[in-house]
């Protein structure tokens, strides 16, 4: 006799469509056990259809509802859900979307899904303290360039060559706006204020200055990544802009020995 973990793997397994498992099914009368198996996987599909269409609307609305539940399907088979908590399924549909042949005509879905979902696991992050400005500010002269910034713990960075924002805010209304696809590509710092999930959108040399400093680079060392891309990177500017939006938690300094 099969133990229980084998019995609910053999179960668990026929339900996202692999080998049958009838022989695990007690007899009765009525529904016959491959017919009552089918009822409950078409419950998991559908509930996991639910679950992605909740987190991905846009995509949803993108593709249509029944090609929705097609891409549900197969994602499913791919990438079965393996938590209790549905928060976490859905994270690898982007690449799921780019391994896709059937969607060549919509070349940017993948990173709006990318959008959606870095927006879902901003939403869904936890709350974080805010930078202690004053104590930041008595940093001596000659120990500021080994200041590191860390970002926000509900922060994430979405770059795209199409303009994924735009996209996206077209299809919040009942009825989608047109959008250009030659206005290109957006980096943007998805980031929440409050219970709102804001869309910060960023200059090249921005996006690369805030992705070292998410490294544990130093401002030495994040500024060297900034003028790499744009000589005329203005640190003050950007510093005080995100600041101002409170999008760093605490800071930390290097060792003196540290060089990044």
């Amino acid at each position: 006799m099969p133990s229980l973990h084998d019995t609910q793997a053999q179960v668990m397994g026929a339900l996202r469509g692999g080998p049958t498992a009838v022989g695990l099914v007690r007899p009765a009368r009525g529904i016959a056990p491959e017919r009552r198996l089918q009822v409950y996987r078409n419950n998991l599909h559908a509930s996991l259809g639910a679950a992605l269409a909740a987190v991905y609307p846009v995509v949803d609305r993108l593709v249509g509802k029944a090609f929705f539940r097609q891409i549900a399907r197969g994602y499913v088979a791919r990438h079965p859900s393996r938590s209790g908590n549905l928060h976490e399924f859905g994270a690898h549909l982007p690449e799921f979307l780019k391994s896709e042949g059937s969607l060549g005509e919509l070349p940017y879905l993948a990173d709006v899904a990318a959008l959606e979902w870095a927006s879902h696991e901003v939403y869904h992050e936890a709350d974080d303290i805010a930078l202690d400005l004053a104590a930041l500010g008595a940093v001596e002269a000659g120990s500021q360039a080994r200041i590191r910034l860390h970002l926000q713990l509900a922060t994430r960075f979405v770059a795209s060559a199409w303009p994924v924002l735009s996209i996206w805010k077209a299809n919040q209304g009942e009825e989608a706006a047109p959008v250009s696809l030659d206005e290109g590509g957006v980096r943007l710092l998805v980031a929440r204020s409050g219970f709102e999930v804001e869309y910060r959108v960023l200059a090249p040399c921005e996006d690369a200055w805030l992705r070292a400093l998410g490294e544990g680079h130093t401002l030495a060392a994040s500024l060297v990544a900034a003028l790499a891309v744009d000589c005329g990177f203005d640190l003050g500017a950007t510093l005080g802009r995100h600041l101002a939006l409170g999008s760093f938690r605490c800071w930390s300094l290097a060792p003196e020995e540290a060089e990044s």
